[in-house]
């Protein structure tokens, strides 16, 4: 085995070379038995074994800087950095991120999570070196579908300034930009990727700057290639931009990438790579299906089929039914979303009614805006996003929709604690920069019925910005028996009594159900509301249960600072009421990865951690 040779950083550099090959194959049968059993990105991460391997072979990580777009395509990164053994605990509370960390590893160079941020991060770092005259290779890993993300072309703009190296490689799987083709193209990729190519271009350059008029002579033979290679080469935007284009070379191919990476190391300036490869590479299910093997729970190997532990449907795919049910009876509905028609549910929208199906590629900034414009235009746009992918888009939120008023809908997917994709992905913040935001509605159902009711009201009733924030999973079916019509800016009482009011947020009505349960138990009288409207409030329950409750519990999966609780707190003490309140919420921190109950527990807002804040907290009053 010649994995096992890989235990340290810089193992590979060890290597005979007629071991590469072997060693790519070992990496990927060592990433499918694993993620077999532990769930995270696979079909990414299969797609750059070769040119992983290479760029530890060209580059003296972690002098070096190597920086991942997103990061979920770093896992064969990580073993080839000593730490293989940490894959039992990939994305485990207390184990291996599934992305870069600075504080896992020294040749983690920045933190990653979200996209189309690899490039801006490179440039701050290479900048940073010109300026303290440091000498080392800056190298930013970006996909082709990160580059539908604004930010990387703001980045690229920035980057054609420099005078000095730095190393873009153009992770293209063929996804989303065209290859190349024909046979001249080909012929001149491959003379225009060897050092005998740049040798006889640097010489040649070198010698016309010594003749009069040389600079001269030397830029006008460059406008005239360029001109040249816009008709041959009819993808080459990046030369236009003012970025050195090597490429396209097969990125499974290891000893063509180590070749046009030490070619790149050469280049006094900023140089794109463009390395072509399969998501999937390997492993057949997921070379036939590489969206449903992007991220993925524990599946069988033979058959790529998953293990699911679930009959019930997910809040997405309740998402997904209903929205096809409005849209069938209102054509003004449109569903947008930024590159996650599956993540969010819209897959099956998208085959339904293809013409008011509209994927705006990882771009949430521009997807926010775009559908301002198609309210403003007469229809009315859905953006399905994941909660904290939303957070990119707070400014157009502001003041393209909400300063208009225009009614478009927000289905914020994954709110609250995520689990196992960690910091980046926790869903945490939304109610803290959505409450901030005038003219904004948000709503948060307890369960697939109530999701299924709010989707019809905020489209069909309300005329306004309206956002519904649900979490990921399994949709809840609990509580049939509580079916309160919605009524703009009032909650939900589903059991009223005295002493304790418990106040629940969407996910934390089951748990304020059980902990209510509990408390009985003990002999409180306990009152049960779902909040429902986060935003506005429902100001005139406090009134009703300020003489006759000792103590209000506010709950929800949001971070502290801006939640609902805050809100509670303000009105009551700007009202002058004169109430208790306890706010449960997590703290005013990042969450890291791992199982959502165990993470719930170590924020305390479990059932059995609220018992006692809530009893020992009632009892100090």
């Amino acid at each position: 085995m010649i994995l096992e040779k890989i235990n340290k950083p810089n193992d590979i550099k060890k290597l005979d070379p007629i071991e590469y090959n072997q060693l790519a194959e070992e990496i990927r049968e060592f990433l499918i038995q694993t993620i077999s059993k532990t769930g995270g990105h696979l079909a990414s991460n299969l797609g750059v074994v070769e040119l992983t391997m290479a760029l530890h072979l060209v580059f003296n990580l972690p002098q070096d800087k190597l920086i991942w777009d997103v990061g979920h395509q770093s896992y064969t990164h990580k073993i080839l950095t000593g730490r293989k053994a940490g894959f039992d605990g990939l994305r485990k509370f207390g184990g291996m991120s599934g992305f870069p960390k600075r504080n896992e590893s020294n040749y983690d160079a920045f933190d990653t999570g979200h996209s189309s941020t690899s490039i801006s991060a490179g440039l701050g770092y290479v900048y940073a070196r010109d300026i303290k005259k440091e000498y080392y290779n800056v190298i930013s890993v970006i996909g082709d579908g990160a580059l539908t993300g604004g930010m990387a072309y703001e980045a690229m703009n920035n980057a054609a300034r420099l005078n000095t190296n730095f190393i873009i490689i153009l992770n293209d799987n063929t996804m989303s930009i065209s290859k190349n083709v024909g046979g001249v193209s080909k012929m001149l990729d491959n003379i225009r990727s060897s050092d005998s190519y740049y040798d006889l271009k640097e010489g040649v350059a070198n010698t016309l700057y010594k003749l009069p008029r040389g600079s001269k002579l030397v830029d006008s033979i460059k406008k005239k290639k360029s001109s040249l290679k816009q008709i041959l080469f009819p993808g080459q935007m990046f030369e236009a931009m003012g970025l050195n284009y090597l490429g396209p070379v097969n990125g499974h191919d290891i000893h063509k990438l180590i070749k046009i990476l030490h070619v790149a190391k050469r280049v006094g300036g900023p140089v794109l790579v463009h390395v072509v490869t399969q998501k999937g590479h390997g492993y057949k299910p997921a070379e036939r299906n590489p969206s449903k093997f992007h991220g993925i729970t524990p599946f069988d190997i033979k058959t790529g089929i998953v293990k699911s532990s679930s009959s019930n449907d997910s809040y997405s795919k309740v998402f997904s039914k209903t929205i096809c049910s409005i849209a069938k009876q209102n054509n003004k509905v449109v569903a947008v979303t930024a590159a996650m028609p599956e993540g969010t549910g819209l897959e099956k929208f998208s085959r339904w009614f293809p013409e008011r199906f509209i994927d705006v590629g990882i771009a949430e900034e521009h997807a926010v805006t775009f559908c301002a414009g198609l309210s403003a235009g007469g229809m009315i746009p859905v953006f399905a996003v994941y909660s904290s992918f939303l957070q990119r888009a707070y400014d157009q939120m502001l003041h393209d929709v909400c300063i208009q008023q225009l009614h478009v809908v927000f289905a914020i997917d994954r709110a609250g604690l995520v689990g196992s994709d960690g910091e980046t992905h926790q869903g945490i913040f939304d109610l803290s920069f959505l409450k901030s935001i005038p003219n904004m509605t948000i709503f948060a159902p307890k369960n697939a019925w109530e999701l299924e009711r709010v989707l019809h009201y905020a489209v069909n009733e309300y005329d306004g910005p309206f956002a519904i924030r649900y979490p990921r999973g399994e949709a809840c079916v609990r509580f049939q028996e509580f079916r309160q019509p919605i009524v703009y800016a009032k909650s939900e009482i589903m059991f009223w009594e005295s002493d304790i009011a418990l106040i629940a947020v969407g996910s934390m009505v089951e748990t304020a159900y059980d902990l209510r349960e509990k408390l009985k138990e003990k002999g409180y009288h306990v009152t049960l509301i779902n909040a429902r409207f986060i935003k506005p409030l429902d100001v005139m329950l406090f009134y009703k249960l300020r003489y006759t409750h000792q103590l209000i519990v506010t709950l929800e999966e949001n971070v502290i600072k801006g939640g609902f609780g805050e809100s509670v707190c303000q009105y009551i003490n700007e009202s002058q009421l004169h109430m208790n309140v306890l706010n449960i919420a997590l703290p005013d921190d990042y969450v890291e990865h791992g199982n959502v109950s165990i993470l719930k527990a170590e924020a305390g807002i479990d059932v059995n951690s609220l018992i006692e804040r809530v009893t020992s907290f009632y009892k100090n009053l």
